[in-house]
């Protein structure tokens, strides 16, 4: 990609709704420079996605369905609105890691399309984590339920802008992954991740007073700190990020969040 400027301030957000969402988005740009503004739009994005499934959750909590339902309608929007992209990731990334193979090997297995008993038994947990977390947000109340789905959402993005910073390389040299990998200053990314941080603490105080706000400020950065371990690992198995890495952070961060947010 060739650097160049952002022409439109609607770039960036095609660029990360196109790429990250099955929206109906058209993607007009594929520079570097719509790459980084895509990615520092990536919390909007979950923030969007997050929404959808809180909608979705509270719709049927409405209609009569219990929590557990509730949680797992909630926990099947975002892999409906990236048609499972990050749970295949999540799944891919595994199976690299799990083998014990060489950068090179893993990185071929992690492209083959069928997934491994490491990817499997990961997905099964993950998820389970995921509905058993936000039905106990559920159960509780449903703004809970709902602060839960959209903190952890976006969260999940989030560890996308925070992945495709300056100093982390692509460990191929095609895919989204080499698309956005170093698009983002260290500087902008930190600063992104500060917003996003204090608009959950304000979230979670408007809703539920002081501590709710230090839990859901705690869920973001207790996501941040869990999908940078698995980054640093991958990056020195792999040697930098793919695709499947950033779609594994983005559930990594996704359950961190929501296990924080579930607790107490």
């Amino acid at each position: 990609m060739t650097e160049t400027p952002v022409t439109s301030s609607f770039d960036g957000p095609r660029f990360a709704f196109g790429t990250l969402t099955v929206l109906p988005v058209r993607v007009h740009r594929w520079d570097r420079a719509a790459a980084r503004g895509g990615m520092l739009n990536a919390p909007l994005v979950g923030l969007v996605v997050g929404g959808c499934a809180a909608g979705l959750g509270l719709l049927l909590l409405l209609l009569g369905a219990g929590p557990w339902l509730a949680a797992v309608a909630t926990a099947a929007v975002p892999a409906a609105l990236t048609r499972g992209l990050h749970l295949d990731g999540l799944a891919d990334t595994a199976d690299g890691l799990g083998s014990g193979k060489p950068a090179e090997d893993a990185l071929r297995i992690m492209k083959q399309s069928d997934i491994g008993p490491f990817g499997v038994l990961t997905l099964v947990f993950v998820l389970l984590g995921q509905v058993a977390a936000l039905a106990r947000a559920y159960d509780d109340s449903w703004a809970r339920g709902a602060l839960a789905a959209l903190v952890s959402a976006t969260a999940a993005r989030l560890a996308l802008t925070l992945a495709a910073r300056t100093g982390i390389p692509a460990a191929r040299p095609e895919g989204l992954g080499a698309a956005v990998a170093g698009v983002v200053p260290r500087g902008w990314a930190w600063a992104v991740a500060a917003v996003v941080v204090a608009g959950a603490a304000a979230a979670g105080g408007a809703l539920f007073g002081g501590g709710a706000a230090v839990r859901a400020a705690a869920a973001v950065i207790v996501a941040l700190a869990s999908a940078e371990l698995l980054l640093r690992h991958c990056r020195h198995r792999f040697g930098g990020v793919t695709g499947d890495v950033f779609g594994g952070l983005a559930e990594t961060a996704a359950t961190a969040a929501l296990v924080v947010l579930a607790l107490g």
